[in-house]
Parts: C-alpha cells; structure tokens; sequence
C-alpha cells in the first residue's frame, strides 16, 4: 500500500528529528562540534565508503550530476524575477531557493526511499549540490571570496577519492574498508538529530517571506527535475533521486553562511525553518508521484 509505504519512509525521518527537536528545546545544546565532526569526518566516511565500493560508471551517475546542477542553477534563475520584483535582497533569497537540504533530509531520504541501491545517485547530488554551494552561492553573497577554498572541503575531496578507487578497480581490504564505513554511518541520524535541534530554535519573525520560499523552493526545484529526467532518459530510483532532490526544502547551510556573511540572517532563518516544516507537505506528495513510477 503507497500510504503506508510512505510513512514508512517519513517516520524515521521525522522521529529522529523529532527527539533532536525536544532535547533541543530542553537542553539547548551546542551542536557546533557535532556538525563540524559530521562535515570533516563522518558524511566523508560516508561519500568515501558508498563510490569507492561501487564500479562508478560515469554513464549512470553523469546524467545524474549535470540534472543535479540544472536544478540548482535553474531554481536560482527561475527565483530571480520574482526575487526582483518583490523587493526583497537577492543576496537573501536567492541562495536559499537554489541550495536545498540534500544532506541532513536528502540522504536518509534516498536511503529509505531507494535503499542502498539509490545512495550513490543521492550522495552525487549531494556532492554537487555542495559544491555550488561553496562556489557559486559564497559568490553571491560575496563576490570577493576565495572560491578555490571549496577544492579543501573534506567531502569533495572523499568524493574525488571515492570515484578514484572505484575507477581504479582497487577493492580496500575489509580491515580498512569495515571502520570507514561504520564512520559513515553514524552521520545520516546525526544528520537528522541536528536538524532537529536546529529547528527547536526557530525564529519566525519573517514569517510571510519564509512562507512564500517555502513554497516556491519545492515547486520550482521539481518542475525543473520533472523536466530535465526525461530528456537525460533517466530512469528507475535515478530518475527518483533527482524528482526527490527537487523538492528538498532549503539547506540550514544557507543560515550558518547569511549569519557569517551578515546577509539578513532572521529573515534566512525563517525561509529555512518553514521551508523544512513545509516538507511534511511537499515530501509524501513527491514520494507519492516518484514511489509508483521510480520506486
């Protein structure tokens, strides 16, 4: 039964968050030195263990990527005109109607969406989504910045490795392959632990702003995946991927990065807090078109 099916794939989701989100609200706890192990270490481990112990076929996974950067790029040029008109900062809004949640709701999404067969389809959209992210969306918020830095970032690098072992038809003994692998799996529920405490500090003040991005991150985003699926003859749990990763809400990176670069970081908050609230709506609906036809 798809109703049923669904909810097997939002619960965990939603209960793991769920607990971050009261032990959040009771304890308030600093979550920085989580975040930063999970960034540099664990999602790593995790990017690392799934391409390297897989035949990386540029064939499959190619499509996959460039439909990764349609929709990324596609959502901040759809975004644009309306940003324009409604007055509001492009710095402000753009970002967060372009870079989506594809790591702390993307990946224990396609993980239980598709199971193991679809984590490297959503580990590459993951990957490219990040890497715009640190490129073209720093680029926005400061055209000053220094972009080469993104080439530092642990994941990209264990996404470089990974994709290098797999081609190189070197398989890691058990012994080293075993602890990375158990690493990366610590970070999908941390992941979502932390969106949780992150959530349980909600601000929202900008409440009209952050309703109406909320919305329009999940339409724009699947209305250009729905587009693209086809004409790069996707197929299966890829085509799935890419129709899920459309409607993921906004990113909480777009708030870190509005607070560090001083980019209206309350208004930013409220985009990310309803966006990620609006995605008990916009996931099951998703999941309900994608499951019958992808799943």
């Amino acid at each position: 039964m798809l109703t049923l099916r669904i909810l097997e794939i939002i619960f965990p989701l939603l209960a793991i968050a769920g607990i971050g989100y009261l032990y959040g609200r009771r304890h308030r706890p600093e979550m920085d030195v989580a975040n930063q192990l999970n960034m540099e270490i664990f999602v790593p481990a995790l990017i690392f263990s799934a391409l390297s112990s897989r035949n990386f076929d540029m064939q499959t996974y190619g499509p996959v990527a460039f439909a990764a950067f349609v929709v990324v790029l596609g959502s901040g040029l759809l975004a644009w005109p309306f940003v324009r008109a409604s007055g509001a900062a492009v710095k402000t809004l753009i970002p967060p109607l372009m870079f989506s949640n594809a790591g702390n709701m993307g990946l224990p999404l396609m993980l239980l969406a598709f199971g193991e067969e679809g984590l490297p389809a959503g580990l590459v959209v993951f990957l490219v989504e990040n890497f715009l992210h640190f490129t073209v969306g720093i680029y926005i918020l400061d055209h000053r910045a220094n972009l080469a830095a993104v080439f530092r970032q642990p994941m990209i690098i264990a996404g470089f490795l990974g994709v290098a072992v797999s081609f190189s038809g070197v398989h890691l003994h058990p012994t080293l392959a075993l602890p990375i692998e158990m690493l990366g799996r610590v970070s999908i529920p941390l992941m979502l632990f932390s969106l949780g405490v992150r959530l349980s500090r909600a601000d929202l003040g900008e409440w009209r702003i952050g309703l109406a991005a909320a919305v329009a991150a999940p339409v724009t985003g699947v209305a250009l995946a729905m587009a693209v699926v086809p004409l790069l003859g996707l197929e299966g749990e890829l085509a799935g991927v890419v129709i899920l990763f459309g409607a993921l809400p906004p990113a909480v990176l777009n708030y870190i990065l509005s607070e560090k670069y001083r980019q209206e970081p309350a208004r930013v908050a409220s985009i990310v807090i309803l966006g990620n609230l609006f995605a008990l709506v916009s996931i099951p609906l998703t999941l309900a078109y994608v499951l019958p036809r992808y799943g």
